[in-house]
Order: structure tokens, then sequence, then C-alpha cells
């Protein structure tokens, strides 16, 4: 038995909008993104929506926001920092929050700050987050001594798919051993 749709109102979009932020942080633009989903599922389910439907999402989401459930400056902040412990690169990382819709100015300020927070400049982050990525994948100087040579140029590969620098990747994967990159 099929079930029917339940009609887009103001208050299923603010319930709906409640219960996805229970579960996940999020931006004001992927707050609406998710919203805009609903409607278009109810839409094909041919379910009564409401007029305005645009404007009250962006009222729901402007409440939220002046609440500080969302902000768009903390979730940048807590995204760069966990996707550099991961070993993201830069670039990525700028792709990553620019596609969960931050802007390029809080873009900016939270990865300032994730240089604060961490006392380091730009290049040295870049190469701690090489070095993370190449500790959890395997690669380079964490690899099995008979196995780097041979391996050399696909653990390149893979650092330069993560958005790394030719430069930083040779450093990381040319390394001798461990130590001497978690001494530098």
């Amino acid at each position: 038995m099929k079930r029917t749709a339940r009609p887009v109102t103001a208050k299923y979009l603010e319930n709906a909008a409640t219960f996805y932020l229970e579960r996940y942080a999020t931006t004001a633009e992927g707050l609406r993104r998710v919203l805009m989903r609903r409607v278009r599922r109810a839409e094909v389910a041919e379910a009564p929506v409401m007029d305005n439907v645009e404007q009250a999402i962006d009222a729901i989401v402007a409440r939220f926001v002046a609440s500080g459930v969302v902000d768009d400056a903390a979730f940048a902040q807590t995204k760069a920092r966990a996707l550099h412990r991961r070993g993201v690169s830069t670039r990525m990382t700028h792709q990553k929050l620019r596609l969960a819709g931050v802007d390029r100015d809080t873009l900016d300020k939270a990865m300032t700050s994730l240089d604060d927070e961490l006392a380091t400049d730009p290049e040295s982050r870049e190469r701690r987050a090489a070095i993370a990525l190449a500790r959890r994948r395997r690669l380079g100087p964490f690899r099995a001594s008979e196995q780097r040579k041979q391996n050399r140029l696909r653990d390149l590969a893979a650092l330069a798919r993560a958005g790394f620098d030719g430069d930083v990747a040779r450093k990381v994967i040319d390394a001798d051993d461990p130590d001497v990159l978690d001494e530098a």
C-alpha cells in the first residue's frame, strides 16, 4: 500500500529542519538544500505544497541562524580541523567546505584560525596533513621498506590525487623513515 504524502507546510518544514539539525551539523546553505529536497520529493509525490515555500524556507533558516543553532563559522572551523587531522590537503578542504555552502570569507577565517590553533604556517600545515595521510594510508616511509621503491610513483600519485603539491608529496614520500618526518 502506498503511503500518502504529507502536505508541505511551514510547521512541516520547521520540524524537518529541527529533525535534521539534531543529527547533523550544517551550514545555512546546507539546511536550505535539505529543505528544498524535501519540497521536491513532496512535489514528485504530488503532495500539496504551500505557496511561497522558498520564502518560508528562508525564514526558517534565518531563525536557526539567529538562534545560533546554525553557525557557518563554527561549522567551517570544526570541519577544517577534522579534515586536517585526516590528512586532507588545503585545496581539498577548500573544495569540501565550498560544496557545503561556506562562503570564501568564512573559509579564509577558518583556515587562519586553524593555523593559529596549530601554531603553524600554511606550508607546514600542508606538510603535516600530507604526513597524516601517508601514515593513514601507509605510503612512503610508512610502507614496508622492501616495497617502497616499486611503489614510489603510486604513492606520489596518491598524494597528488589528494590535492597535495608535488614538492610536498616528494618530501613526504622520499623521507628516509617516519621519525624524520615527525621531527621536521
